[in-house]
This record gives C-alpha cells, sequence and structure tokens, in this order.
C-alpha cells in the first residue's frame, strides 16, 4: 500500500501529538516495510527523534515547495499532491484532515486524541474552539474511519458529535521502547547527579496546566512533611499559581521542578521514582502511566476519564479532589512492601496490552480492510 500521513507535528512538536506521530510511523515502518510511506510536512526540520527513518528507502517526506502560504498548503493545498502521489490511504494524525480530499477518491483515516476543548471549553480561548470544531467535524463526517485513542475518546465522538460507534475504532498508542530498558545502576546514579534528584522522590510528569490538577497533590503533601515530589513539564500561567499555595503551606521544599528535561533522560528518572502520580482531570489516553508501568515504577491515577485503561487493574486510583484519599494511598502504596510488588508486576503485566507489534498490526489491519472496501 502507499500510505500518507500528516508528519507536521512529527517534524515540529517534541511532546504529545508529536510523540505519537512519531511513534505510529516508527512501528509502522520497522514492522511493515512492505509498505511506501509519504510523510506530508508544511515544513522541513531536523529532528533527531526521526533518526529511525533513516535505513528505509521506502519512506519519503513531501513539503510544499515555497515557504509562503504553507499552512494553506497544509490544510488544502497538499491534496493536489496527495493524488499525484498515487496516495491511497491517507492519515491525519491529529484531528485533521484537508479541506477537498473527499472528493479525490483517496481514503481517508483521522485519529482523534481526545475532546478536552469540548469537555473543559473554559481552559481554550474562543477562537482557537472554533477552530478546532471545525476542523474536527470536517475530519470526522469525511473520514472513512475514525481511530480513538481509548474508549473514553470513542464514547465522547459518539456523546457530543454524534459519529455512528461502527464508524470508530479504539487503537491504542504505545509508548518509546527506551521506558521498557532497565537503566543500570551507573546511569540512574549519572541522571541523579545530573538533575540533581532527591534520594527517594514521587514523580509526576506533564504540562503544568489547571486541567492537569497539580494542586491536589500539592495538597496531598501537606500530609507527607518528609516526602519528595519532582514535577516535569512545560510550566505556563498556572504554575505561579501552584508555587503560591506552595509558599502558603510551606512546601517549597518538598517540590523540586524540571523544565526541558532530555527526552533520553525520562527512563531512568521514572526508575528511580518511588510512585508515579497523575491526578489530571480529563486526557484523551494518559502515556505518561504506560511510560511508568514499563519502567517498573507504581502508579496513582484519578478517576473521571481513561486513566484506569492506561493503569489497569494494578494501579490505585482516587477521586479527582480528594487530597485526603490521594495522601493516604500515597502512604499504603509507601510502606505496604508486598502491595508494591504487585503493582509492579501486575504494571508490567499490563503493559503487554501495548507491545508495538500487536498495535502496528491492528493499525496495518485497518488501513487493509479499508484499501480493499
Amino acid at each position: 500500500m502507499k500510505l500518507g500521513f500528516d508528519a507536521k507535528r512529527a517534524f515540529l512538536n517534541n511532546t504529545g501529538l508529536g510523540n505519537y506521530s512519531r511513534w505510529l510511523l516508527k512501528v509502522l515502518v520497522q514492522q511493515h516495510p512492505e509498505n511506501e510511506y509519504l510523510l506530508y510536512t508544511p515544513r522541513e526540520k531536523f529532528n533527531s527523534r526521526l533518526d529511525f527513518l533513516a535505513p528505509y528507502n521506502n519512506v519519503k517526506t513531501v513539503s510544499p515547495t515555497g515557504k509562503l502560504f504553507t499552512s494553506w498548503w497544509r490544510s488544502k493545498g497538499m491534496v493536489k499532491n496527495l493524488k499525484s502521489d498515487g496516495i491511497e490511504i491517507y492519515h491525519g494524525l491529529s484531528h485533521e484532515l484537508p479541506f477537498g480530499i473527499a472528493k479525490k477518491g483517496i481514503k481517508t483515516v483521522v485519529t482523534v486524541h481526545d475532546l478536552i476543548f469540548m469537555r473543559f471549553p473554559q481552559f481554550y480561548g474562543a477562537v482557537n474552539r472554533a477552530i478546532y470544531t471545525l476542523k474536527l467535524k470536517y475530519a470526522c463526517r469525511v473520514a472513512d474511519k475514525i481511530i480513538a485513542l481509548s474508549e473514553r475518546t470513542k464514547a465522547d465522538l459518539v456523546e457530543l458529535l454524534g459519529i455512528a460507534p461502527e464508524k470508530i475504532s479504539v487503537i491504542y498508542q504505545g509508548c518509546d521502547a527506551a521506558f521498557k530498558t532497565v537503566c543500570t545502576p551507573e546511569e540512574k546514579q549519572a541522571i541523579a547527579k545530573k538533575y540533581n534528584l532527591p534520594s527517594e522522590f514521587i514523580l509526576n510528569v506533564g504540562t503544568i496546566e489547571e486541567r492537569k490538577n497539580l494542586w491536589v497533590l500539592i495538597r496531598a503533601l501537606t500530609f507527607h512533611n518528609d516526602m519528595r515530589l519532582v514535577v516535569i513539564g512545560r510550566q505556563t500561567a498556572y504554575t505561579a499559581e501552584i508555587k503560591k499555595h506552595m509558599s502558603k503551606f510551606q512546601l517549597n521544599n518538598q517540590v523540586m521542578f524540571l523544565n526541558n528535561v532530555d527526552f533520553a533522560d525520562l527512563p531512568a528518572i521514572y526508575q528511580l521514582a518511588r510512585l508515579f502520580i497523575y491526578p489530571s482531570r480529563y486526557e484523551g489516553f494518559g502515556i505518561p502511566i504506560l511510560e511508568a508501568l514499563n519502567s517498573g515504577t507504581p502508579v496513582i491515577a484519578a478517576t473521571g476519564s481513561c486513566l484506569e485503561e492506561a493503569g489497569g487493574p494494578g494501579s490505585l486510583y482516587v477521586g479527582l479532589d480528594n487530597h485526603i484519599q490521594l495522601a493516604e494511598t500515597i502512604h499504603l502504596a509507601m510502606t505496604n512492601i508486598d502491595l508494591r510488588k504487585t503493582m509492579i508486576a501486575k504494571g508490567h503485566e499490563y503493559a503487554l496490552n501495548f507491545e508495538d507489534d500487536k498495535l502496528a498490526a491492528e493499525m496495518i489491519n485497518l488501513y487493509k480492510n479499508l484499501n480493499d472496501a
């Protein structure tokens, strides 16, 4: 098959949507080299995380010839390229498809990560919400198949946009293989020294924004005066509010914020952590949880969205704003040795559901069935 992909974020975004794009391209190219893969991006920028593409002759990058009107090219102009390149199936990897593609006889797939902007509109500007809604509704209407990253996102698509359930397939995202490799004691010691990490700490990874609900974790720390917390993620205006609360409760010495952590260092940090805590109000899937499970780090997460899908039956779950319950659960997971061993073992077992070969096969079968229809 000759497959085309929206590769903008694979080249230009080093966080969530970019990680998904690179992960999917990597597993497809490596597991199924029998296909041709054309990557469409408005701008080709060097990204070392795409080095895995170098050995493959069946991968080609396509960009507009000029530097002007690149946004127009991605939203509509590339359709001409897709047609002339003979693309059989085009996959929009982040909620959108180019306008006019439905008229060209090219079969289409779109991945929908989440509908957070509809569930929590207060966290988005009116203009951005309008643009997101326009693009998503169009993509879902014209796509031959929609991929949701969780059962929760599938349910949201049905409820909020009226999409027929049979049009939606749930195919989960895996995580980078680096998190499945056990770091040596020397490697972990070097990373601990590099970032001046505490000897014992709990970990939280994700953009520091209101939806991620870091505040409930900060409040839980007031019951653990000797506990250190390491927070890794891009800081936003909400960070100032968090730090204000930390000062009020005299927690400044218990919390460490790390920004711009090298991706290659993350597995060791996960493995050094005693617990991984993810109290987010809402997620499309929650890939940091899967990273923690593969790292052998016990997980505590919040109920209410899809985090149970990511964490499985071996993780522990607490109410969204129940800082007392969270504090008690932290104490339990830190002190009960048998429980910790069970959580780690069940976490590794559950993570096998997200192995690359399994997920790549699900995606290729979807493409084949669509191509044969």
